[in-house]
């Protein structure tokens, strides 16, 4: 008996495969790497119309990474496979993007990127720890009870801040508190709140009871 001829693998047959809650996530991860691409056209334009558009896009992202889980949960289509997804998708939209924003206003010292980098390792050490202690920190219908440090999203609250700041005509050299040398390094004060929303992220005893 001849084995059974077995059908030839069709294009795109990865992202056929994916559900309604994964294209919601990649969407998520669209609209972060839309934002960086806007600030990568404002810093070479200086068009603030692009700037606008990544305040735009991050929290169209936050409304999408909402959703995705959401609707798993409601269709049953939850997977490991979606759980790297959005673990991806969020350190574009909540980590580099964040980050590239406040370099795009200013925050351009030496000083600077060295926080900014760290505020994004940081992003990538609480991904990687949710992802491997979410069950075991979930109840028995396989919710997570609470976070180890503040989630990823919150640093949206920091592109709110340069938001306001944008819209007050108070970034570049009229961001507050000014530059200030160190060593031979340029620092911005203001770039410190990345600094504690990276660390914050990290904490192990910061407990937030999720939603």
């Amino acid at each position: 008996m001849s084995e059974p001829e077995k059908k030839p693998k069709k294009h795109f047959s990865m992202l056929r495969g994916f559900s309604l809650p994964d294209l919601i996530t990649l969407a998520n991860g669209m609209l972060g790497m839309g934002t960086v691409i806007a600030i990568m056209r404002f810093l070479v334009t200086g068009e603030r119309y692009s700037l606008h558009m990544a305040y735009i896009f991050l929290p169209l992202a936050l409304v999408a990474d909402f959703a995705d889980g959401r609707i798993a949960r409601w269709r049953h289509k939850a997977s490991l496979l979606g759980q790297e997804l959005d673990s991806l998708a969020d350190l574009i939209s909540f980590g580099v993007a964040p980050a590239a924003v406040a370099f795009a206003c200013g925050m351009q010292g030496t000083w600077d990127a060295l926080i900014l980098i760290y505020f994004v390792c940081c992003g990538i050490s609480r991904l990687a720890r949710y992802n491997i202690t979410a069950s075991t920190l979930s109840d028995d219908k396989g919710k997570v009870r609470y976070f180890e440090g503040t989630p990823i999203p919150t640093s949206l609250v920091l592109v709110a801040v340069l938001a306001v700041l944008t819209h007050l005509d108070r970034i570049g050299p009229a961001l507050p508190f000014g530059a200030f040398d160190l060593g031979p390094w340029t620092l911005h004060p203001l770039v410190l709140m990345y600094l504690v929303s990276g660390t914050l992220m990290v904490s192990k005893t910061l407990r937030i009871p999720k939603p």
